[in-house]
């Protein structure tokens, strides 16, 4: 698995790009606007342009945007759900301007609409968006809900249903959440808990769907329905939840981001995080990485706010 983390963009998107290399990443996300705002300012060519020779010039080898946080593409509210999908469009468009792979989403609240009729407004606003942004280079990528609320995605049968339902989901594929799986009771720390994950995966999604990882530790027990991140090692998942993880050849040229808790040290627990996870990785132990699995990503062309959700 490629390493890496989401990194603020306060300095600039290129910018971002030098914590990249300072951290040794393998892979980097950012945020193309303040995740709290619906709209914000253009991203001007320039920085565009500074983003994607920075990225070429650099080790990174996979790069993602993190949509916003107010977005709601299944919210049973028309003007909810209009500001949604005009919202969801720019942000393919931000995403295909910085040049990533990715733009990465959470699939939504159906809010007591009830997840058949989420689902299919869900659906619906993917179709139009696209219908929208035909010819945008990112792929979309449904992230894994915890199972908390009314929010979607939580079972991974419903992320198969909309990678179905969708025209054009070639387009589409999944991110996957660690402490979102945790959550949703998908035991990490075991053997055969990783295997029946392994097994839900093909029956559902399928392997070649999965395309990221978001890396991050759990401060809440198994099938809590708790979306709250903790360090590698520090929560209830442990370093052996990541072990197979991040080992395991099928994933050998997939991204994982952290999204770990940062504190006033800047990013010194990025640093201790991926330090771990390296040694996870790279141990004696490790398995000899097989053929890429269809679909693995390649080295990226030329692609506000710091993440400190906990």
């Amino acid at each position: 698995m490629w390493l890496g983390a989401h990194l603020g963009i306060a300095g600039g998107f290129a910018e971002a790009v030098d914590d990249a290399g300072r951290l040794g990443a393998e892979c980097m996300q950012v945020f193309a606007k303040s995740p709290q705002m619906w709209a914000g300012p253009p991203i001007s060519d320039e920085a565009a342009q500074r983003f994607r020779t920075a990225i070429a010039a650099s080790a990174v080898r996979a790069t993602a945007v993190h949509h916003g946080y107010l977005l709601n593409l299944a919210s049973p509210k028309p003007e909810m759900l209009a500001r949604s999908r005009t919202a969801f469009r720019d942000e393919v468009g931000r995403a295909d301007r910085l040049g990533v792979d990715a733009l990465i989403f959470h699939p939504g609240a159906h809010l007591g609409a009830g997840p058949a009729a989420g689902l299919t407004t869900l659906c619906e606003s993917l179709s139009l968006a696209l219908e929208a942004t035909a010819g945008s280079r990112p792929r979309l990528l449904l992230e894994n809900a915890a199972g908390q609320g009314t929010t979607l995605c939580g079972r991974l049968e419903e992320l198969a249903e909309v990678l179905h339902r969708v025209p054009g989901a070639e387009r589409l594929g999944v991110t996957l959440d660690t402490c979102h799986l945790f959550a949703a009771g998908f035991d990490l720390r075991t053997e055969d808990g990783y295997g029946m994950l392994l097994d839900r995966i093909r029956a559902t999604i399928g392997e070649a769907n999965v395309r990221a990882f978001h890396l991050n530790d759990a401060k809440g027990g198994l099938d809590s329905h708790l979306d709250r991140h903790a360090n590698i090692g520090k929560g209830e998942i442990g370093t052996d939840g990541f072990r197979r993880l991040v080992r395991d050849p099928r994933w050998a040229e997939v991204p994982g981001y952290l999204e770990t808790p940062l504190d006033e040290h800047d990013y010194a627990r990025y640093a201790e995080d991926l330090a771990t996870l390296r040694t996870l990785r790279d141990g004696p132990a490790r398995t000899a990485p097989r053929a890429a699995p269809a679909g693995a990503r390649r080295k990226p062309r030329a692609a506000s706010g710091r993440r400190r959700r906990a």
